[in-house]
């Protein structure tokens, strides 16, 4: 993996957003989500009450793997193996461990996989379960991968499951707790 390791903003938030890995360009840039995936991860969020700006500033922005995993044989960037997702795991693990958040929203597959088992993202994609560790638990809300490579968030059933995940971040208390008051 190529870094330097990218991370979001030193936030205190009852809400922890999880990623893949950064890709080229957020390494270049210095900062998470900062590209095609992240554009369109902020639309989905904007329509929820906080645009990209508000989220960087109360949304706890982490990763599975801090650094770029590199591009892989096709197109696209590649996948973090899981050795690669093993060796990062404590970074995340703490991040958990002393941010205690009541939300989390792991982003696409991997993101997802890091806190339940599943097989297909119609399984968790839309749903709001309960992820229990070491006596510690918060609600867990998967969401889509953002990529403008996947077409699953653009055709049913995952159109409208994005959606409902959507709403179910949107009526969150934790989530609501980060909305300015006229919302």
């Amino acid at each position: 993996m190529n870094g330097p390791p990218v991370h979001g903003q030193p936030v205190a938030s009852p809400v922890l957003l999880v990623g893949q890995a950064p890709g080229a360009r957020e390494i270049e840039l210095g900062r998470p989500f900062a590209w095609t995936a992240g554009k369109q991860l902020f639309r989905w969020l904007a329509q929820i009450g906080l645009d990209e700006e508000a989220v960087r500033r109360s949304v706890y922005l982490s990763a599975v793997c801090r650094c770029f995993p590199g591009k892989s044989r096709g197109s696209g960037d590649r996948v973090p193996n899981p050795d690669e997702v093993s060796r990062c795991a404590v970074w995340l693990d703490r991040e958990i461990e002393l941010l205690r958040p009541e939300l989390i929203l792991p982003v696409g597959k991997l993101a997802i996989g890091r806190f339940v088992r599943f097989k297909r993202l119609d399984e968790v994609v839309g749903r709001q379960l309960r992820w229990e560790h070491g006596g510690y638990g918060a609600d867990l809300i998967p969401l889509p991968h953002p990529s403008g490579a996947s077409v699953w968030h653009r055709v049913d059933p995952g159109k409208r499951l994005l959606q409902d995940a959507l709403q179910r971040v949107a009526g969150h208390p934790a989530w609501r707790s980060l909305l300015p008051e006229s919302t």
